[in-house]
């Protein structure tokens, strides 16, 4: 097999014959299930509950029966697993509900009194901050500009709206707890387990079941709902089922974080030579991987260009909004969404091409980086413009009433920032030659619809020269696997994949010995990566994927619709360890971004989600999704698996900016805030007019 040859997908053979078991397929003998009952105000403190008697089959379990620490472990250990004497949000969990029957359940919790002594909440970003950060590149003393602009962006919120809800089924057996789920990182929720039971990891299990989308949604806020099942497991002692419905998952569970930013930039002689930008997130309230976030978003910037003097400073806000957190991208859509669509206004003004604009500032191999490391790689953004020209014939097109276009182009940093791999992730794989020769892949990656499995079962194949049906990915289960870390910033190929490769190599001498044989292999930074985490300078990632987008919109004058008919992308992202999964990542980053960009409005009130339903948020269906134009450029990254760097989030970063451009571009406006819905380009329209 060849990196060009496609390899067929592992799991698809299972799921489409309807074998693949997701979680709500398990069944146990004696099960229980379980419903969440959650606060009903967004502040306030917690007088008494008072619950129905006579329900002998119902039990309650709360932050009396959280067995050591009432806290989950995540960056910090802030939030309650059960909420006890306050609430924070709106639908902060304060008790599982578990029995035999589900109208049981509900019926007993209709009769649920909870006395609360409300108290005044903050739902904007201007009040308490949770986290500052900041850096800086060049002196600013020494600024010689000729004009500065300044200008504010704002987004809102995004839900991952993954096919397959929010479940998870806990087991006590043998004095052991295991948590089995739909979920992404299974080494964080055994951390979790650990810190709120006080029990080692040869007493917790988690096993992830075949998981139907994430996005990040399942990333940080399954160990919340594993340890409350843990508990609920352990002093119940039976199986207990807790699945979400849509409207709870989406209303209450992590999304997109609300985002303020601030750019100002200085330029002299037709280029910027500073930037001052100021990033604001919404955390909620309580931080999780908020702070994590707000890095990415910062040390995103400034994209593609090569700015002398750059200042970036960000915070994130403690507010009673539902909590915020993970989702593709990691911070890096609100932050380069801002960035591009500034850089475009920069060039209108100037009455220049707003790609040959961004040309004037391309970063290249040898130049600083924002945080003041050095771009290692070769860096082709030329020739993916030169490219994306060519596909699009974009120098031909002219001007036609009611069609825009725009344009952006975005880095994204693959892996963990800075010496967050080799110092805190410190990932392992490990590769078993079993008796009859097959090749088992130990890896804690999940496999959550973007084909990881298939991915390390090529990098296997290719590099030990052997049958496809010789090679096996076990599922990941924290009893068989070891820790190589969450599925998580785009670093399951480049990353993980790079350490199972390197394991073959350790492996390939036992392939005709007898016996079971085991190959195991460490992550270690690459010796050009230098990071200081106090001041956030150095290299924030080892390597960075590059997109060059082009989008066209359609838009109707008169209902100020939008249609986004054409997206024609230039990416590298390495080499493509399989095209056809490649492929299946762009097609789904845009039309991810396109639902960013244009259509999924989603607003909170005094801390209650408005639009928790697929009737009131609106993501794209096949009638939106425009015709998709890709390619990619073949730049070896030494350091990944066959020359691979990071894709899964690139695709979706500058979908956005690039399509608010276009808007833009069709109704001679400027806009600072997205989705662009008819609505607010009504309100742009007639403010314009009004001036």
């Amino acid at each position: 097999m060849r990196l060009k040859d496609h390899l067929k997908r592992v799991d698809s053979k299972d799921k489409l014959n309807g074998r693949a078991k997701y979680i709500e397929d398990y069944y146990f003998d004696d099960m229980l299930y379980a419903k969440t009952l959650r606060s009903e105000i967004p502040c306030g403190k917690i007088l008494s509950i008072d619950y129905p008697k006579d329900y002998p089959n119902v039990y309650v379990i709360d932050g009396r029966h959280v067995i050591k620490n009432n806290q989950v472990a995540m960056i910090e250990a802030d939030m309650p697993i059960f909420a006890e004497d306050k609430v924070t949000y709106l639908g902060e969990p304060i008790a599982l509900i578990c029995g035999e029957d589900k109208d049981e359940i509900l019926e007993f919790m209709e009769k649920i009194k909870i006395h609360y002594t409300e108290e005044k909440g903050h739902f904007t970003l201007d009040g308490q901050v949770f986290t500052h950060q900041c850096f800086e590149k060049g002196q600013w003393s020494e600024l010689d500009y000729d004009y500065k602009v300044e200008e504010s962006y704002e987004t809102g919120y995004q839900e991952q709206l993954y096919m397959e809800k929010q479940g998870f089924i806990g087991l006590y057996e043998d004095e052991i707890i295991t948590i089995m789920g739909s979920l992404q990182c299974p080494y964080y929720i055994l951390n979790a387990l650990k810190h709120g039971t006080g029990f080692d990891e040869s007493r917790l299990r988690v096993i992830q079941t075949t998981t139907g989308g994430a996005f990040g949604g399942k990333e940080e806020y399954p160990s919340l709902v594993a340890c409350q099942l843990a508990m609920a497991t352990y002093h119940l002692k039976r199986p207990i089922k807790l699945i979400f419905d849509r409207r709870e998952d989406m209303a209450f569970t992590t999304k997109r974080h609300p985002s303020k930013t601030l750019i100002k930039s200085y330029l002299k002689d037709h280029k910027i030579i500073g930037m001052k930008i100021d990033i604001k997130l919404d955390a909620g309230s309580y931080l999780g991987l908020s702070d994590v976030v707000l890095q990415r978003a910062m040390l995103t910037m400034t994209g593609a260009y090569n700015i002398p003097k750059i200042k970036v400073e960000g915070r994130t806000y403690k507010t009673n909004n539902v909590f915020t957190g993970a989702f593709r991208g990691f911070g890096a859509p609100q932050s380069l969404y801002a960035l591009e669509l500034h850089m475009t206004h920069l060039a209108k003004d100037l009455g220049e091409d707003p790609l040959g604009f961004r040309q004037k500032h391309f970063v290249k191999k040898g130049d600083l980086t924002a945080t003041s490391g050095i771009f290692n790689e070769n860096i082709e953004l030329n020739k993916m413009v030169h490219r994306l020209k060519e596909m699009s014939d974009y120098d031909s097109k002219g001007k036609k009433a009611h069609v825009g276009y725009g344009v952006s182009v975005v880095p994204h940093g693959g892996g963990f920032t800075g010496d967050g791999e080799a110092t805190h992730i410190k990932a392992v794989v490990r590769l078993r030659k079993e008796k009859d020769g097959q090749i088992t892949i130990l890896v804690s990656n999940v496999e959550m619809g973007q084909g990881a499995q298939t991915t390390f079962t090529k990098i296997v194949q290719m590099a030990l020269d052997i049958d496809l049906d010789k090679i096996r990915c076990e599922i990941p289960d924290t009893f068989k696997v070891p820790d190589s870390g969450p599925t998580v910033a785009s670093r399951t190929t480049m990353v993980v994949g790079q350490l199972v490769y390197k394991a073959c190599q350790k492996i390939k001498k036992y392939l005709n010995e007898e016996g079971v044989h085991t190959a195991e292999e460490s992550f270690k930074n690459p010796e050009y990566i230098t990071w200081n985490q106090e001041t956030l300078t150095g290299n924030a990632y080892m390597a960075y994927s590059w997109s060059v987008l082009l989008a066209k919109v359609v838009v109707d004058p008169l209902t100020y619709e939008v249609s986004c008919t054409d997206l024609w992308g230039v990416y590298d992202v390495g080499q493509p360890i399989d095209e056809k999964l490649l492929l299946g990542q762009i097609h789904g980053g845009m039309v991810q971004g396109l639902g960013y960009a244009l259509t999924e409005y989603m607003t909170s009130k005094s801390g209650a989600i408005e639009h928790f339903a697929f009737s009131s948020y609106a993501i794209p269906t096949t009638m939106d999704i425009p015709k998709m134009h890709t390619d990619w450029i073949i730049n070896h990254y030494m350091d990944g698996p066959f020359g691979a760097k990071a894709a899964g989030e690139l695709t979706l970063v500058g979908v956005a900016p690039a399509i608010a451009a276009a808007i833009e571009d069709a109704f001679k406006i400027k806009s600072f805030e997205i989705p662009m819905i008819p609505e607010k380009i009504e309100r742009i329209l007639s403010h314009d007019q009004a001036d």
